[in-house]
Formats: structure tokens, sequence, C-alpha cells
């Protein structure tokens, strides 16, 4: 495989995604830092030459003029992963795969990740009037999250049977901080029991 960059921040759980995914194949990862708080996404040459929606992570495959960008988290977890076991093999283990990775997308990571981001980097005195509206519908969108996600586990491992996938990665990220945006994860004992399972995997590395 081409050599491997991750554009991130390290406070980003996205960003750790892609460590954690990198770190349990045992692939080699090279990061570059940048601090979102500061603008440092939104430079001329980063638009250019890295992302031009501004954003990370932003997964680069390769170096120099032939280098490739890849952004958006979930899609650079795949591309890490292909061929692996961390994507089912089984048709449809792989496409209830892709649905939890899109539940995080649409219903967890927008309430549990934004609150942790709000409270924990942003903090809550420096929030404008319209993010303080938002925080009571942000956080019962996260519980309902949590909720819904400890239902599931009550009888498997993981999110796709007994082995971890791209869909435990993916989750994981936010979940096992979501105590930083105010949530109480001892609530959600499957979940809690599940982050355990996690932590456990040959490989693991923590967030930084």
């Amino acid at each position: 495989m081409a050599p491997l960059t991750l554009h991130e921040d390290p406070r980003s759980g996205n960003c750790y995604k892609i460590k954690l995914t990198a770190a349990l194949l045992g692939l080699p990862l090279e990061v570059r830092g940048y601090d979102i708080t500061k603008g440092e996404t939104r430079t001329p040459e980063f638009l250019a030459k890295v992302n031009a929606n501004g954003r990370i992570p932003v997964l680069q495959i390769g170096k120099g003029e032939g280098a490739l960008f890849l952004p958006e988290s979930n899609a650079a977890c795949w591309y890490l992963a292909h061929g692996s076991a961390l994507i089912p093999a089984d048709r449809f283990a792989q496409a209830d795969m892709l649905r939890w990775m899109f539940f995080e997308q649409y219903n967890h990571e927008p309430n549990i990740a934004t609150l942790r981001f709000w409270v924990s980097i942003v903090g809550e005195t420096n929030l404008s009037d319209d993010q303080r509206r938002a925080l009571p519908a942000k956080r019962a969108g996260g519980d309902a999250a949590l909720a819904l996600m400890d239902d599931h586990l009550a009888h498997r491992a993981f999110f796709c049977g007994d082995a971890v996938t791209l869909a435990d990665i993916a989750l994981f990220a936010y979940t096992h901080v979501a105590d930083e945006g105010g949530f109480t994860l001892g609530d959600y004992p499957h979940v809690t029991a599940w982050i355990a399972r996690v932590h456990a995997l040959p490989g693991f590395v923590p967030m930084q």
C-alpha cells in the first residue's frame, strides 16, 4: 500500500476512527495536525491542496504530485479496511455494517459529537444563542441514539455479529467520550460493556 498520511485534529473522533482502523489493521499512518478552532483547515493552501471543503479528516494516499486525498472519515476507513475482516464478506452483513455507519453520521454524530465539541472544546459560555437553544434537542437526540444502540447490543457482542467491523469503529469514536458532552454512559450498560470489548481488541490505540 502507498504511504498513508492523516490530516487531522487529534481531538476529533472522526479523525480517531481512521487512526483506530489503521491500528487494528497494523497499517503505518503518518499524521499531520491542524487546530480547527484556529481556522487551520481554511487556509488557501489547505483548500487548494488537501480538501476544498475545508474539513478534516483527510486521508492522503501517496506523496508528491501523484498523491490522492480522500475526505470523509467513513470513506477513509472503508479504503483502509478493503479486503480485511473489518468488512464482512457476507452481502447482508456488509449492508448492515453500512447501515450502522450511516446511522452514525445521521443520528449519532450530529448530536453526541456536536455536544462534546460545544461543551468540551468551545465551552458553554462561548456558545451562540442559537447553539444554546439547540442544546436540549441535541441531548435528546443523543440519548435516543444511545438507547437504540444499547437495545441492539443487548444480545450481541458487536454491531454486526460476533466480530468487530467498521460499524463498531465508526460508533465507538464518539460514543466512548460521550460523557465529555454531558451524556451518562452508565445509563447504557450494554453500550458500556461493548466499549470495554473494543478497548480489549488486539492493536487498540486510545484517542489522544
